[in-house]
């Protein structure tokens, strides 16, 4: 079991997406999505103040988070514009002092914060350092050949989605791991090792994440339900 003290909760966010300009603090919903992941945050029962960090380094989110009186870890501009190793883009992994490390999305407008409380209990419950959030899929798969690749139910001739055993599709939403993992390029486990990285399933709604233009615009339309 982890002690909650241990574990840092981020947010780290940048206003250099190529697919989504400025989407961090483009109005939406009148507020940003940068506003709305602190504020879910903040009203969580299990984060401690002291343990919740934003990771930014242009001057418009620093004003957000200092709006709402947030940790602030100033992160390089190298890291703002990283695209490669872990320690460059996760470059607090070595200056933040906590053993562990729950990353939120905060391009997902729809995650609950009962949803986070949820995945941080979760992980400070379990051995494993990883855990990760995925949704449930229960349909049928083909690869680039056309070859079946889901296993037909026996006894089927027609498909029939009841009877197919589930998969699990990555969420991309909150993520949790090691901290002294990352400076080895390691996050959250081996992907590869059965069992290394526990799996959380959430909602699908829940695990809509903005990487496109026509998802900011669907997202405000969920949002307003």
């Amino acid at each position: 079991m982890k002690d909650i003290k241990d574990v840092l909760v981020v947010v780290q966010a940048r206003l250099n997406s190529e697919r989504v300009p400025q989407k961090m603090i483009r109005p939406f919903n009148d507020t940003s999505l940068f506003e709305i992941a602190i504020k879910k945050i903040l009203a969580s029962k299990l984060i401690p103040k002291d343990n919740f960090y934003v990771s930014v380094y242009e001057p418009e989110l620093i004003a957000i988070a200092k709006k709402h009186n947030v940790n602030i870890y100033n992160r390089s501009e190298k890291s703002a514009n990283a695209e490669s190793s872990l320690q460059e883009i996760y470059e607090w992994h070595d200056k933040l002092p906590f053993k562990y490390v729950i990353k939120v999305n905060g391009c997902s407008p729809l995650l609950k914060t009962e949803t986070i409380d949820n995945f941080i209990e979760t992980y400070i419950n379990q051995e494993e350092d990883g855990l990760f959030s995925v949704w449930e899929k229960k349909t049928y798969y083909w690869d680039k050949n056309g070859k079946l690749i889901t296993p037909w139910p026996e006894g089927l001739t027609i498909m029939n989605t009841k009877y197919v055993e589930p998969v699990y599709e990555a969420a991309h939403v909150l993520y949790a791991s090691r901290m002294d993992t990352i400076k080895n390029n390691i996050w959250m486990g081996d992907f590869q090792k059965v069992g290394d990285i526990k799996l959380h399933i959430m909602d699908e709604l829940e695990c809509f994440d903005i990487d496109y233009e026509w998802q900011f615009s669907l997202g405000e339309q969920l949002y307003n339900g």
